[in-house]
Protein backbone atom coordinates (compact mmCIF):
# COMPACT_ATOMS: atom_id res chain seq x y z
CA UNK A 1 0.00 0.00 0.00
CA UNK A 2 2.46 2.75 1.27
CA UNK A 3 4.62 1.86 -2.53
CA UNK A 4 1.19 2.61 -4.30
CA UNK A 5 1.38 6.01 -2.33
CA UNK A 6 4.84 6.97 -3.07
CA UNK A 7 4.15 5.53 -7.11
CA UNK A 8 1.42 7.91 -7.49
CA UNK A 9 3.14 11.05 -5.71
CA UNK A 10 6.32 10.55 -7.77
CA UNK A 11 4.16 10.04 -10.98
CA UNK A 12 1.56 13.30 -9.50
CA UNK A 13 4.82 15.88 -8.48
CA UNK A 14 5.55 16.55 -12.09
CA UNK A 15 2.26 17.70 -12.69
CA UNK A 16 1.60 19.78 -9.43
CA UNK A 17 5.07 21.47 -10.26
CA UNK A 18 4.14 22.07 -13.89
CA UNK A 19 0.83 23.68 -13.02
CA UNK A 20 1.93 27.43 -11.41
CA UNK A 21 3.68 27.71 -14.98
CA UNK A 22 0.69 26.23 -17.09
CA UNK A 23 -1.73 28.69 -15.75
CA UNK A 24 0.79 31.58 -15.80
CA UNK A 25 1.07 30.52 -20.20
CA UNK A 26 -2.97 31.60 -20.16
CA UNK A 27 -2.44 34.75 -18.62
CA UNK A 28 0.70 35.86 -20.37
CA UNK A 29 0.80 33.75 -23.17
CA UNK A 30 4.12 30.73 -24.11
CA UNK A 31 6.01 31.98 -26.75
CA UNK A 32 6.81 28.20 -27.71
CA UNK A 33 9.99 26.57 -26.05
CA UNK A 34 8.87 26.64 -22.51
CA UNK A 35 9.16 30.46 -22.46
CA UNK A 36 6.27 31.70 -20.69
CA UNK A 37 5.89 35.89 -20.75
CA UNK A 38 4.30 37.70 -18.36
CA UNK A 39 1.89 40.50 -19.63
CA UNK A 40 3.61 43.81 -20.00
CA UNK A 41 2.20 46.21 -17.27
CA UNK A 42 0.72 49.55 -18.65
CA UNK A 43 -1.33 50.88 -16.20
CA UNK A 44 0.53 53.16 -13.39
CA UNK A 45 -1.07 50.92 -11.00
CA UNK A 46 0.04 47.49 -12.75
CA UNK A 47 3.61 49.17 -13.19
CA UNK A 48 3.89 50.07 -9.47
CA UNK A 49 2.52 46.79 -8.24
CA UNK A 50 5.12 44.88 -10.62
CA UNK A 51 7.84 47.12 -9.98
CA UNK A 52 8.18 49.44 -7.51
CA UNK A 53 6.20 48.30 -4.74
CA UNK A 54 8.54 45.28 -3.81
CA UNK A 55 10.81 47.82 -2.20
CA UNK A 56 8.54 50.75 -1.56
CA UNK A 57 5.83 48.50 -0.75
CA UNK A 58 2.44 48.28 -1.16
CA UNK A 59 1.38 51.36 1.00
CA UNK A 60 4.39 53.28 -0.86
CA UNK A 61 5.83 54.32 2.87
CA UNK A 62 9.41 52.52 2.12
CA UNK A 63 11.17 50.72 4.44
CA UNK A 64 14.32 50.33 6.22
CA UNK A 65 17.08 47.14 5.76
CA UNK A 66 19.72 46.57 4.30
CA UNK A 67 19.07 49.92 2.42
CA UNK A 68 16.85 52.52 3.07
CA UNK A 69 14.24 53.15 0.82
CA UNK A 70 12.30 56.46 0.66
CA UNK A 71 8.97 56.63 1.30
CA UNK A 72 6.69 57.83 -1.78
CA UNK A 73 3.67 58.37 0.46
CA UNK A 74 3.17 61.82 1.47
CA UNK A 75 6.66 62.84 -0.17
CA UNK A 76 6.67 66.67 -1.27
CA UNK A 77 9.37 65.91 -3.35
CA UNK A 78 7.03 64.43 -5.98
CA UNK A 79 5.48 68.44 -6.47
CA UNK A 80 7.79 68.59 -9.27
CA UNK A 81 7.18 65.78 -12.05
CA UNK A 82 11.11 65.99 -12.92
CA UNK A 83 12.67 65.17 -9.67
CA UNK A 84 10.58 61.35 -9.85
CA UNK A 85 11.27 60.99 -13.42
CA UNK A 86 14.87 61.83 -13.18
CA UNK A 87 15.43 59.26 -10.46
CA UNK A 88 13.21 56.55 -12.49
CA UNK A 89 15.44 57.43 -15.70
CA UNK A 90 18.97 57.88 -14.14
CA UNK A 91 18.72 56.04 -10.77
CA UNK A 92 20.23 56.87 -7.36
CA UNK A 93 21.99 55.62 -4.45
CA UNK A 94 20.74 51.59 -4.51
CA UNK A 95 17.94 51.90 -6.44
CA UNK A 96 19.10 51.30 -10.46
CA UNK A 97 17.76 53.24 -13.87
CA UNK A 98 14.72 51.44 -14.94
CA UNK A 99 15.29 52.67 -18.50
CA UNK A 100 16.12 49.27 -20.27
CA UNK A 101 12.51 47.87 -18.04
CA UNK A 102 10.35 50.37 -18.57
CA UNK A 103 9.70 52.69 -22.00
CA UNK A 104 9.03 56.64 -21.54
CA UNK A 105 5.07 56.19 -21.35
CA UNK A 106 5.60 53.67 -18.58
CA UNK A 107 7.55 55.84 -16.80
CA UNK A 108 4.75 58.83 -17.27
CA UNK A 109 1.80 56.47 -16.27
CA UNK A 110 3.71 55.59 -12.86
CA UNK A 111 5.17 58.86 -12.21
CA UNK A 112 1.21 59.93 -12.44
CA UNK A 113 0.10 57.49 -10.59
CA UNK A 114 2.57 57.91 -7.39
CA UNK A 115 1.59 61.56 -7.59
CA UNK A 116 -1.76 61.11 -7.61
CA UNK A 117 -1.72 58.28 -5.35
CA UNK A 118 -0.45 57.30 -1.80
CA UNK A 119 -1.31 60.79 0.12
CA UNK A 120 0.04 62.56 -2.49
CA UNK A 121 -2.09 65.57 -4.94
CA UNK A 122 -0.18 66.16 -7.54
CA UNK A 123 -3.49 65.96 -10.25
CA UNK A 124 -0.94 66.94 -13.37
CA UNK A 125 -0.76 64.01 -15.56
CA UNK A 126 3.11 63.08 -17.09
CA UNK A 127 3.85 62.94 -20.51
CA UNK A 128 6.03 60.30 -22.25
CA UNK A 129 7.75 63.36 -23.78
CA UNK A 130 8.89 65.06 -20.15
CA UNK A 131 9.84 61.93 -19.43
CA UNK A 132 11.85 62.08 -23.17
CA UNK A 133 13.36 65.16 -21.98
CA UNK A 134 15.33 63.71 -19.60
CA UNK A 135 18.61 61.87 -20.47
CA UNK A 136 18.39 58.55 -20.60
CA UNK A 137 21.37 56.82 -19.56
CA UNK A 138 22.02 54.51 -22.90
CA UNK A 139 21.12 57.81 -25.20
CA UNK A 140 24.81 58.81 -24.47
CA UNK A 141 26.18 55.37 -25.33
CA UNK A 142 24.02 55.10 -28.40
CA UNK A 143 21.64 51.77 -27.22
Amino acid sequence: MQTRSLIAIALLAPTLVAAPALSQAVQGGDTGGGVVRAAKPVTGAQIYEQVCQACHMADAKGGAGAATIPALAGNRRLAASAYPIAIIVNGKGAMPSFTDHLGDEQIAEVVTYVRTHFGNAYPKPVTAAEVARIDHPHAAAGH
